[in-house]
């Protein structure tokens, strides 16, 4: 059995069900405020800012398009880059190529025009499937796209460009009819572009044994059944968004995409929807509950008693943050999800429902995965040391495509070396101390970022922080703390100088900022690109000194 294979089930079993919805609470608001302008009755019908399909539909539509592939000559192996925002066509191309044997590579909606070029040379892509959002960017890429033989676009057929087929009309005349082409388990599947947050990415191959067991283990770790209804905000290129739904995929349920990520509309979805189970990542949490502090949304306006499930994932969660939620949403079911595109996202460690006792854990390993810390020399470590986790499973890499180096440098053995610093617990629960790239290094001792901005987050004035290492002459390297404040609210250096003698004298940081910090799509802070702003030769000007 492969993934496809469940979406054709779905369809058999579950043919009129609701597979899929997508909501654009956007557009809800320029419909209702028209309305409202212009007067107009209520009883003549608005364009929707809602659409659905069934499961019958949704195996149609992926049907559909692998027939079109494989009459232009798409085969076994093949890449097909895939560039879209969040919609309801995006899961079915996905399927469509997938069927085809074809190998599916999503592409990062924040990509410049150069990353683009880039990814699809290095995952030697014949198709580029792609929307509206991104045609300037493509034309000016287009023509120097030399192994790109084939572009499809989706969206209005009035802005296709010359140069593409329009999705809706080459599909149009095509059969529902299942396709049936030989795939193994082991076949390559799919190609997952890391962060790119040290660089350029690099292209993650992974087989379809890969894509079908992250449906089991998540649907092990969230026990999803076909009455669960899934919230998707995140983008869907990312393993983290996707390999969640995939746990109500296995059991038939439906998954809702939601355009935007404002506190009120995520609130909204969920009560209108009847979401029961929604992944956040950190700052949207924050942003529900700065809203609900804040007074600007008031929980008995909505109806989310059904809400049974929120957890977290993609980034080091703060204790404080659930902390915070458990009081506002007590009744919640709270799980963080720890995984990296490497192991296809979220699962192969999960703190477990079960054991909120233990919150500030990333927790124990997934269904059917290992987990070990070495030292610098490959030997587990000793209980409460730190060392750098790795993980052993189902859905860990096939490879870095075309990066033999990288991969020898990733993967020992079975076991997938994740660059994250952690220590375990008596009880077993695994702790991320930080990513072994960001530990500072201060006058001989290790200060473990995310460490220091748990402690910071504390503060009820701050809204986000980040720690990053900075040039000192005497101690080689000293923390900095950026803080973002909340709106609102005014804070002074000695403030936090001040809120910051909770620390060990030597965590304390050194300098501090206050700026935005920046998060790419899946919310890690972008740390290289704050060392850039911060370490280079205006850093003077830019920051605060701490007088400690």
């Amino acid at each position: 059995m492969i993934i496809t294979d469940v979406l054709t089930q779905n369809a058999r079993l579950y043919p009129e069900d609701v597979a899929l919805v997508e909501v654009n609470p956007e557009i809800r608001e320029k419909i209702d405020k028209a309305w409202e302008e212009f007067d107009l009755v209520e009883s003549l019908p608005k364009p929707s800012h809602r659409h659905e399909i069934t499961w019958s539909e949704f195996e149609g539509k992926a049907n559909k398009l692998s027939h079109y592939l494989l009459g232009e000559g798409i085969t076994m192996g093949t890449k097909v880059a895939l560039l879209l925002m969040n919609c309801i066509d995006w899961l079915p191309i996905y399927f469509g190529i997938l069927k085809t044997g074809a190998v599916v590579a999503p592409m990062n909606f924040r990509f410049s025009a150069e990353e683009i070029k880039y990814c699809l040379e290095l995952s030697q892509s014949d198709v580029l499937v792609f929307g509206s959002t991104f045609i300037s960017r493509i034309n000016s890429i287009k023509d120097s796209l030399t192994e790109v033989r084939k572009f499809i676009f989706v969206g209005n057929k009035s802005d296709c460009p010359e140069y593409a087929v329009f999705y809706e009309e080459v599909i149009e005349n095509m059969t529902e009819a299942n396709v049936h082409i030989n795939i193994s388990e082991d076949d390559d599947a799919a190609i997952y572009f890391s962060s790119g947050t040290t660089g350029f990415p690099k292209a993650v191959l992974h087989t379809h044994k890969s894509l079908l067991a992250s449906c089991y283990t998540e649907n092990n770790n969230h026990h999803q059944t076909k009455d669960d209804v899934f919230l998707c905000i995140p983008p869907l290129y990312h393993t983290g968004a996707k390999m969640h739904w995939f746990g109500s995929f296995i059991v038939g349920g439906k998954g809702v995409i939601l355009r935007g990520v404002s506190p009120k509309w995520i609130i909204q979805t969920i009560s209108e929807e009847k979401v029961t189970i929604c992944w956040l990542l950190v700052p949207w949490a924050q942003d529900i509950l700065d809203a609900i502090d804040a007074g600007l949304l008031e929980l008995e306006n909505y109806q989310l008693d059904q809400w049974r499930l929120m957890h977290i994932g993609a980034q080091p969660v703060p204790p404080s943050l659930i902390k915070r939620w458990k009081a506002v949403f007590p009744h919640h079911q709270y799980d963080t999800n720890y995984g990296l595109t490497e192991s296809l996202g979220p699962g192969c460690v999960h703190l477990g429902i079960e054991n909120i006792h233990k919150v500030g854990a990333i927790g124990i390993p997934g269904t059917d995965w290992e987990c070990v810390i070495f030292d610098e020399n490959k030997n587990p470590v000793k209980q409460g040391e730190v060392g750098e986790l790795a993980v052993k499973g189902p859905s860990v890499m096939k490879c870095y495509y075309r990066d033999e180096k990288a991969t020898a440098a990733s993967l020992y053995g079975e076991w997938l070396m994740t660059g994250d610093m952690a220590m375990q617990d008596e009880d077993g629960f695994i702790f991320l101390v930080d990513r072994k790239k960001d530990v500072i290094i201060s006058g001989g001792e290790n200060l473990y970022p995310v460490e220091i901005e748990n402690f910071i987050r504390q503060n009820d004035k701050v809204k986000d922080v980040a720690v990053i290492g900075t040039p000192d002459a005497r101690l080689g390297e000293k923390a900095t703390a950026i803080i973002e404040i909340k709106d609102g609210y005014e804070c002074t250096v000695d403030e936090i100088n001040e809120f910051c003698m909770g620390m060990p004298r030597y965590k304390r940081p050194k300098q501090v900022i206050f700026a935005d910090i920046p998060r790419n799509p899946t919310g890690k802070i972008e740390k290289p690109k704050l060392r850039k702003i911060y370490c280079g030769e205006n850093v003077v000007a830019k920051q605060n000194e701490i007088k400690l």
